[in-house]
């Protein structure tokens, strides 16, 4: 082959490549920046009837947690039998690659699965996963060799939760910020990645008792209070200085991430005791929104310059009543799944500005009377056609955003791809995602243009990168 058309074939080929696809990782809750949005490009447009083609699948343990994904290692925490296993396989294969895992005794009061809740939080050479029971390892990325673990259960004093622990650490320069909802003073954590030591806690009696609660009145702390709730802490620089913000049981609090000093707090909890705040606050510029289910809504506040305290934007008990599913900022909006019950979920668009509803969807938009279920398999059926059809509503979904189009899984395995604009709804493709069931309640993972999704017993890998021309 004469040289100059074997370097020209080889720049048409490295160009490809790159056209094809801006591989990025997903190493932590909800992607690289913790809000939900990919960066990645040179996805598929539309998807085939069938829905984009599957990689790999495999049977897994319990759990909501996600997978995250690094380079070609992909981590999945997940619980069989009497064992929680912190698991590495092959991205692109889904061959295990080692496996860790300790006892585990924990049993879901409601009758929910009993595998871990918070997604794994990957670094270069570190793999930090946090329990069902409390309990916080440290692995080598490499091989799954422990590093260091802690019982925060022993080490601390926390209250039952509702669900065991189900707030993901999360890594802030060389502490681990967690959530352990330790009495009277230790709601949050920071632990020295590196080693384990306790560096500093906060958040409890000293940040609540006497503040004003959802009635006005001066809350009084009683000492048996849980502290910690299932939302995820967030980091982010606003007006020149990092704030660590945590939604927990009781509210909103700025930390200051090196020290664990209070910059402010928000009340924000339902009436209900049994009531849990979920989704992570929203950071856009200078503002955090915080949105709750259990008849709570949203709140937009607006950080003093000063950074020591806030205004109030907005407050609205009904615009969007967040479950768990943290809302997607973009393009002066927020996106997200409002709804307690399945039968209430919806896809909602809210107005940044004023948190009003723009439009909201079951993520259904065709006549009903067209449907059928077959009652052999309760699969849904198209009477015009006889086909099958995904379920027709998202129910308590979740999404990502990549390349200006949500990624939408809904509770019973629906997968949309929908355009992200306050315009209108508009769902490009729908499918039934392969081997997801009832409840699909992990939040889709989005590394290297292939899409991971998990439900209570199956992993599958599909791929979303457009073919080469």
């Amino acid at each position: 082959m004469p040289q100059r058309l074997w370097f020209l074939l080889l720049c048409l080929e490295v160009w490809g490549a790159g056209a094809r696809v801006q591989g990025g990782d997903w190493p932590q809750f909800l992607g690289p920046q913790r809000n939900g949005i990919s960066a990645e490009s040179g996805l598929l447009e539309a998807w085939p009837p069938a829905g984009p083609p599957l990689v790999w699948k495999k049977q897994v343990g319990t759990g909501y947690s996600a997978p995250s994904v690094l380079g070609e290692r992909l981590v999945l925490h997940h619980r069989i039998g009497e064992e929680e296993i912190v698991e590495c396989f092959h991205a692109h294969t889904g061959q295990s690659q080692w496996r860790y895992s300790y006892p585990s005794r924990f049993s879901d009061p409601y009758g929910y699965n009993n595998g871990p809740r918070c997604t794994p939080l990957l670094t270069a050479d570190r793999c930090y996963t946090y329990g069902a029971e409390g309990k916080l390892v440290c692995l080598s990325l490499a091989d799954g060799q422990p590093v260091w673990t802690r019982d925060t259960a022993r080490d601390f004093r926390v209250p039952e939760g509702f669900f065991g622990v189900g707030c993901t650490p999360l890594l802030e320069g060389d502490k681990l910020i967690v959530l352990v909802g330790g009495q009277p003073n230790a709601g949050v954590v920071a632990i020295d990645a590196a080693t384990g030591r306790t560096l500093w806690q906060a958040v409890g009696q000293e940040t609540w008792n006497g503040v004003p609660d959802e009635d006005g009145m001066p809350y009084q702390w009683t000492g048996e209070e849980m502290v910690v709730s299932y939302s995820s802490p967030v980091a982010a620089t606003i007006h020149g200085e990092r704030h660590l913000l945590c939604l927990m049981r009781q509210g909103l609090v700025s930390l200051d991430p090196q020290t664990g000093r209070e910059r402010f707090k928000y009340w924000f909890r339902s009436t209900l005791h049994e009531s849990v705040n979920a989704a992570a606050p929203v950071v856009v510029d200078d503002t955090v929104m915080i949105s709750a289910a259990y008849r709570v809504g949203a709140a937009r506040l607006k950080i003093r310059p000063d950074g020591g305290g806030y205004d109030l934007v907005w407050r609205d008990r009904q615009n969007l009543q967040t479950h768990w599913s943290t809302a997607i900022p973009w393009k002066g909006h927020y996106y997200g799944f409002s709804g307690r019950h399945e039968q209430e979920g919806e896809l909602r668009c809210i107005e940044a500005a004023t948190g009003r509803v723009v439009w909201s969807t079951t993520g259904w938009e065709q006549p009903l009377d067209r449907l059928g279920q077959n009652p052999l398999t309760g699969e849904i059926i198209d009477r015009t056609t006889g086909q099958v059809v995904p379920w027709p509503f998202y129910g308590r979904g979740s999404a990502i955003l990549a390349e200006g189009k949500f990624i939408v899984l809904g509770e019973r395995g629906t997968l949309a791809l929908v355009t992200a604009t306050a315009e209108r709804f508009q769902e490009l493709s729908r499918c039934r995602a392969p081997d997801m069931s009832y409840p699909s309640w992990t939040a889709p993972v989005l590394a290297d243009g292939r899409l991971y999704l998990r439900d209570e017993d199956s992993l599958v890998c599909l791929d979303l990168r457009r073919p080469r021309d």
